[in-house]
């Protein structure tokens, strides 16, 4: 008897795969998405009568909260079943809201200057050719216009970091390879980031927007609200997210 062992391909998980579960976990209610939403919310300024671009829209979250308040928003995504998602929600409930199936580095479907915001809630950190994607929000984007942004925070949401105790019975974030620039995935198997993300320095996030003519007028790292303190003693101590808000310059 043959004795050869055979080396099977395992697909990884990518946003179309999980699309279902994803928007499943939503619908059912996630702490760390209620909250970040509504931290994004705060940052905003008016947006009623203002077409809006949500980058990244992945089945809606945003947009439907963007429309509640005025916006008239396009929705851009490059996976279809997540697109799905958000028009079938968009058929139940019509906001306004137009999807569109496209990839953040061309933007090729919107017309120049056509948008008085962009807001990328968690999606940003996905895409691969950072200097592309912010090209093509600026390119869409009036003067003046603003870029508002949330990413795990690079900082401290990085490949290789982990949690340790101090002596004192404190939960630290142990980091190292910051430096390091790279796509990697969590090892979770129920976790989102199991799809993939890119991290970045926080200097290359600012350096690029810097480069393309924005300018940075606010960040925040926000404190989770108790429901997502809840979850980890360590995110009230380090921060999970790093909000971006920038203004696109003549």
């Amino acid at each position: 008897m043959g004795g050869g062992r055979h080396n099977i391909a395992v697909s990884q998980p990518t946003w179309e795969s999980i699309a279902d579960w994803y928007a499943a976990k939503l619908a059912a209610g996630s702490p760390v998405h209620r909250w970040t939403v509504t931290t994004l919310l705060r940052e905003l300024p008016d947006l009623h009568g203002q077409p809006l671009l949500d980058l990244g829209c992945g089945e809606g979250l945003v947009s439907r909260a963007l429309a509640e308040r005025g916006g008239h928003v396009t929705g851009v995504d490059l996976s279809e079943r997540l697109l799905a998602h958000a028009r079938r929600q968009e058929a139940a409930r019509p906001l306004g809201i137009d999807y569109q199936l496209g990839d953040a580095r061309a933007l090729d479907r919107l017309p120049e200057g056509c948008v008085a915001g962009v807001v990328a809630n968690l999606s940003i950190n996905d895409m691969p050719d950072l200097d592309l994607v912010i090209s093509a929000v600026r390119r869409v984007l009036r003067p003046g216009g603003w870029l508002v942004f949330t990413v795990p925070h690079p900082c401290f949401q990085t490949p290789h970091a982990d949690w340790i105790m101090t002596p004192d019975g404190r939960p630290a974030r142990l980091v190292n390879a910051y430096f390091d620039e790279t796509f990697w995935r969590s090892a979770n198997p129920q976790g989102v980031r199991r799809v993939g993300q890119w991290h970045r320095t926080l200097a290359t996030y600012l350096n690029t927007l810097v480069e393309h003519r924005f300018a940075v007028t606010r960040l925040a790292e926000p404190q989770p609200d108790a429901a997502v303190a809840a979850m980890h003693r360590g995110w009230a101590e380090v921060p999970l997210l790093l909000l971006v808000h920038a203004t696109r310059m003549p």
